[in-house]
């Protein structure tokens, strides 16, 4: 796209989306020049896309403020323009994500806040449905923490920062102070009367032409009538002081008189004020939510104490604070923000121990502003707002009880609204310095622990989650007790990793224990409880027990839907959902799209269509349609739901290759060989060992989809090998009764009979078929395709008594199936082959 250089060109249309880009210095001016510069050089087109652009210089010299005069000068060339505060990662992602339903992608509480941000740089990337967009990573200073989330296509990408390692990675516009004459047109149009070059000149110099202290001393002028001599007096003595003291060290010291000038003489006007704005130094940079002072306002806060109890003294110390240009004051947003420079002075101008007080009352506010309850979705606004200030504050050296509760709420809300890695982050330097200073088994280390081990399994990486999962239970049980609420609320974690493993017998026995201590200590139909009752369902499903799942799952969900409260939509869904995924693994492949259906009805009126509870729905309702006959509409909606999920996750998700797995069995049985091999080829040897491990029951029984697909494809020896393994290695990892090594043994047993080999088939297919009956029942899916295959081997091998005898027999328990048109029942029917194939159940 080729956008014209010209700052007076006629604008194309008014932007579509304008979001977070903050509002225009009302007295910029001049750096016309440097504008034209900037446009000339984003718009660049160079090999295939246009370049990010970085503005770098030193703090003050007015990078932001000339960024937002770029978005607001050219936003009619945009159709999309967005803001994205970028001095800490944790602020990258919520900032993009917050685009997706503007670029018609689900929003971050359906899918994730990492998740929707990596969805939102994707689709920019695309060009659809905007080709023209401008993003402005505002104050990035670590190109590490940024660049991952920097899209590359057909729209401009715009990055002010002081770190001068940019250069390195894009085309840089270096930002110095004002030119002379900049400096005098900017201090005429601040200070709102005439003022003779001279003197303008002569105030410029000594401020060093530098916009932020242009700023501050037109401000106080301006609000005191102040002369430019009585200025520069107060100037000349206060640099005085500042060179004879300890003048705050790697500020320029025309910057660091003028703050002084400004803060000694509002100190003499309302000492409030300045009591304020020393607070305000020791949040983050980012905008502070006026809440916070009005939430907080029963907070023990000496310092600020009168200042909170008194509404009135608090709006007239920030209309001071505005007048004075030493904070910025948006009635629209409700915020306050301080630039990052007179932060840094207004610390550093504190003794130590008047720093640590104001800083704990920081903490003590945060905290009191906050909400309880991080799972409420209505509250994390609340939540976001805060975020930005919890590193910059210093909050993890907070001992205060109240203040580490706050931070571990806030890596709840992010853990929840699906920001893993910034979740991640916090918990890992919170863990760290808090047990460094209360040690390793403090109650309050131990909780960070058990976040983190619900993190790590959210980012997929189950080995580091078992670990700390494990350790942390057990220290719990000793500090805790078994039946605390933190020690019971560990233990289902750790049986979330020990499924995540394949330790499928291990999960149950421990959700069996933690039922009955839920149900003890909280009673039978409270929440938790109910939780823990669906994930028991899961692993009764898990280690083969289909009939008891069903039960559990059934009694679960009609529970669920009573619950008075503390059961959310998503919790409802993904239990209505296991409730049909049992039934179809019973084999009734009817009642189960029945009530797949209304679960994905459910699902996408609730919650959205993307929203990862109603895709997993979508997925198992695939499935149900497949093993039921109807083919083309399973195919459709696997080949929907994989897109969906692997938009939304990438492909190394579980989900998503669980979604590919079934996309390959629907394309298998739509008889398109070639894209379903593709598919189970990349998903089953380079997804499947990395993300579970190579012996993984997964991983195993994948291998077997995989096996018959090789074989279809004439590559018998492949396939044998495939399923040798396969079968091995599940008898090893679950055992002999279980579905998984005896699915992938009856595909064993058609290689083996492919290959010529009709009394090692038959041989395997009586043994399969009599633990098949044992497990599950002569009449169970499994137990009636094993029958049907061994059928065909025995008359090969000229046992046709047998074969008889046992052909009526299947065909009588088929009787009802073959009537409804089920395709096992017809290939039985015709003496066909039937493929027995996985899909592997959400962990």
């Amino acid at each position: 796209m080729e956008l014209s250089h010209a700052a007076n060109t006629v604008p194309e249309r008014q932007p579509e989306v304008w979001e977070k880009v903050p509002p225009r210095n009302r007295n910029f001016t001049g750096r016309d020049d440097m504008l034209v510069k900037l446009r000339q050089g984003i718009s660049t087109v160079t090999a295939v896309v246009p370049q990010p652009q970085a503005l770098q210089g030193w703090g003050g010299v007015g990078k932001t403020h000339l960024a937002i005069e770029y978005a607001h000068r050219y936003r009619s060339h945009y159709d999309l323009v967005w803001w994205i505060p970028s001095d800490q990662r944790v602020l990258v992602p919520s900032a993009l994500a917050a685009m997706a339903p503007h670029l018609g992608l689900p929003p971050a509480s359906a899918t994730g806040v990492e998740e929707a941000a990596e969805a939102v740089r994707r689709t920019l990337q695309s060009g659809t449905p905007y080709r023209r967009w401008l993003l402005i990573f505002d104050n990035a200073e670590e190109p590490g923490q940024v660049q991952e989330f920097i899209p590359r296509g057909p729209g401009h990408v715009l990055i002010t920062s002081r770190n001068p390692k940019w250069e390195d990675h894009f085309e840089t516009l270096q930002v110095d102070v004002f030119t002379r004459e900049e400096s005098v047109a900017f201090l005429k149009k601040r200070l709102r009367r005439e003022v003779p070059d001279d003197d303008a000149s002569r105030l410029a110099e000594q401020l060093g032409d530098l916009p932020l202290a242009l700023e501050q001393a037109g401000a106080l002028q301006y609000e005191t009538g102040m002369s430019v001599d009585e200025y520069l007096e107060q100037l000349d003595e206060q640099a005085s002081r500042l060179l004879g003291a300890n003048r705050a060290p790697g500020y320029p010291l025309s910057m660091t008189a003028a703050w002084k000038v400004s803060v000694s003489l509002l100190e003499d006007r309302l000492p409030e004020a300045i009591t304020l704005l020393r607070c305000c130094a020791f949040f983050g940079p980012e905008p502070i939510p006026r809440d916070v002072f009005r939430r907080g306002n029963k907070a023990v806060v000496p310092r600020l104490g009168r200042i909170l109890s008194d509404p009135i003294l608090l709006a007239t110390a920030l209309s001071e604070l505005r007048r004075f240009a030493l904070a910025r004051i948006e009635p629209a947003t409700r915020t306050i923000q301080v630039h990052r420079l007179i932060q840094a002075l207004l610390r550093d101008d504190l003794p130590e121990e008047d720093q640590a007080e104001i800083r704990h009352e920081v903490h003590v506010l945060l905290a009191g502003s906050a909400p309880n309850d991080p799972d409420e979705s209505a509250r994390w606004r609340r939540f976001e707002e805060l975020v930005a200030h919890v590193t910059p504050s210093g909050l993890e050296e907070c001992t205060d009880p109240t203040v580490r509760q706050f931070a571990l709420n806030v890596t709840r809300y992010l853990y929840i609204s699906g920001n893993y890695q910034s979740a991640r982050t916090f918990l890992e330097s919170f863990a760290k310095r808090w047990t460094e200073v209360s040690g390793a088994r403090h109650p309050d280390v131990l909780v960070a622990h058990k976040h983190l081990g619900n993190v790590l399994r959210g980012l997929g990486q189950y080995s580091e989650a078992y670990e700390i999962d494990h350790r942390t239970l057990d220290d719990m049980r000793e500090v805790f007790g078994p039946d605390h609420d933190e020690t019971l609320l560990t233990t289902n974690g750790y049986g979330a990793s020990l499924r995540a493993r394949g330790d499928f017998i291990a999960a149950r026995r421990l959700d069996e224990e933690s039922r009955a201590a839920h149900a003890a200590s909280r009673g039978a139909g409270h929440p938790s409880t109910l939780r823990v009752l669906n994930n028991l369902a899961l692993d009764y499903a898990l280690t083969s027990d289909y009939t008891q799942a069903r039960l559990l799952h059934q009694d679960t969900y009609l529970e669920m839907s009573d619950a008075g409260g503390g059961i959310g939509r998503t919790v409802l869904l993904l239990s209505w959902n296991g409730l049909a995924r049992a039934v179809r693994l019973c084999g009734d492949y009817t009642e189960a799209c029945d009530l797949g259906e209304e679960a994905y009805a459910y699902g996408v009126q609730e919650l959205t269509l993307d929203h990862h509870a109603t895709l997993l729905t979508a997925k198992d309702l695939s499935i149900a349609k497949r093993r039921s006959g109807e083919v083309a509409e399973a195919l459709d909606l696997a080949r929907d739901t994989h897109t969906r999920l692997q938009r939304l996750f990438g492909d190394e998700h579980p989900d998503t290759m669980a979604a590919a797995i079934n996309l390959s069995n629907a394309l298998r049985t739509a008889g398109d060989l070639d894209e379903a091999f593709a598919t189970a080829d990349r998903t089953v040897t380079l997804y499947y060992p990395q993300v579970f491990g190579a012996d993984h029951p997964y991983s195993l029984a994948c291998g077997g989809n995989l096996a018959i697909l090789h074989r279809l494809r004439g590559d018998l020896a492949t396939a044998r090998r495939l399923n040798e393994r396969a079968v091995e290695g599940l008898v090893a990892k679950v055992g002999q009764k279980h579905h998984y090594p005896l699915t992938c043994a009856v595909s064993l047993q058609t290689d083996l009979a492919a290959m010529g080999e009709t009394v090692q088939a038959c041989a395997l297919g009586r043994e399969t078929l009599a633990r098949l009956r044992a497990l599950f029942g002569e009449n169970h899916f499994l137990s009636l395709s094993c029958a049907g295959n061994l059928v065909l081997d025995l008359r090969a091998a000229g046992e046709k008594q047998e074969a008889e005898i046992l052909y009526e027999d299947t065909m009588r328990r088929y009787e009802r199936p073959l009537e409804a048109g089920h395709p096992d029942a017809l290939f039985a029917s015709e003496g066909r082959r039937i493929d027995c194939d996985f899909d592997p159940p959400p962990i």
